[in-house]
């Protein structure tokens, strides 16, 4: 064994200080590469991050292109949201907006994860013919541009020529009783989330993956042991896709934090009818662009911020009671 040892060659200094010099040399070619990224990430990023914090510390306004008393005035923005008297008033003030978000994601999230998750079962059946055609149709919509659907929801929700509203009339429906849909407070919710289901072909193909990756032996032996199929589902199948189910849950709150584009176009970002459509992101835009308040709009970023950093991290320290991860048991 020791002269085995001895036989073994290292490599010398002088090998080592060439190879260090070629890692060097391959390090700056790809510095060279990312270098456009580098700089648009630091340009558009960084810089603007950076300059958004230090605007929340200040009263700065922007005026017909004149910067209008840019005072530090500390913590004053941050105590103005905190302070917000009309915290649960409908469409009035920022934190008012922020529950109008967080109630339309309590109508729009449940939608989000279980009809994927239903429609994914449905694909992944080995009975259901022409498998490939349904999933290509459910997911074409998703490839469409965003604004075009939505205004092509529009038309079809139109209360007096939608046709979804002529199909009701159409059968037996009396034509006072026709929703008005993004007209009325009762109805927008809603409206916003069969467009929103118009788009979940995506989510519905990252689940289905995670369904077709289930070794079907545990099915059998589920089988074996005499489970029904709400049973095979919640101990084998639930488990094994939890992780995707987790993933697409992270993201679809993320997503509901940051509503905008919607009201913006179908409501005209009025948060008509009612103040219903006031989310939080239409209220950060207007404060930005129609009252050019860019100290407390920079403030109001930096609260969704720490919003959504704090969902996050209260979902990922839950997410170790029902997230199964292959080899780990459950905590």
């Amino acid at each position: 064994m020791l002269e085995q040892f001895r036989s073994v060659q290292l490599p010398s200094l002088r090998a080592f200080r060439e190879m260090s010099m070629r890692g060097r040399e391959e390090m700056k070619t790809g510095l060279w590469f990312l270098s456009p990224w580098l700089f648009g990430f630091v340009a558009f990023t960084i810089l603007p991050l950076i300059a958004s914090l230090v605007f929340s510390f200040m009263d700065l306004k922007i005026t017909d292109g004149i910067l209008k008393n840019p005072d530090f005035v500390g913590l004053k923005n941050y105590a103005t949201l905190v302070k917000d008297p009309q915290i649960w008033s409908t469409g009035s003030g920022t934190l008012g907006s922020l529950w109008i978000t967080v109630r339309f994601g309590l109508i729009a999230l449940p939608v989000g994860i279980f009809l994927p998750l239903g429609l994914a079962l449905l694909m992944n059946s080995p009975n259901l013919k022409g498998q490939m055609l349904f999933r290509s149709l459910f997911y074409m919509p998703y490839i469409i541009p965003f604004v075009a659907a939505v205004f092509l929801w529009g038309g079809m929700l139109n209360p007096e020529t939608g046709w979804i509203n002529r199909a009701l009339i159409g059968l037996g429906m009396a034509k006072e009783n026709v929703p008005l849909w993004a007209n009325d407070v009762n109805w927008v919710y809603p409206a916003y989330v069969i467009m929103g289901i118009w788009t979940i072909g995506n989510a519905m193909l990252i689940m289905l993956s995670g369904l077709q990756g289930v070794p079907t032996e545990l099915y059998d032996a589920a089988k074996v042991d005499g489970a029904n199929g709400w049973q095979s589902f919640w101990k084998v199948t639930f488990p094994m896709i939890s992780p995707v189910i987790f993933y697409n849950l992270t993201l679809s709150i993320v997503g509901l934090f940051q509503y905008f584009l919607v009201p913006l176009v179908v409501n005209n970002g009025t948060g008509r009818p009612g103040g219903a459509t006031n989310f939080y992101n239409v209220y950060l835009f207007k404060t930005f662009f129609t009252f050019q308040d860019m100290a407390y709009g920079s403030a109001m970023a930096w609260l969704l911020f720490v919003v959504i950093l704090l969902v996050t991290f209260v979902l990922f320290g839950t997410a170790k009671y029902w997230v199964y991860y292959a080899g780990d048991s459950r905590a």
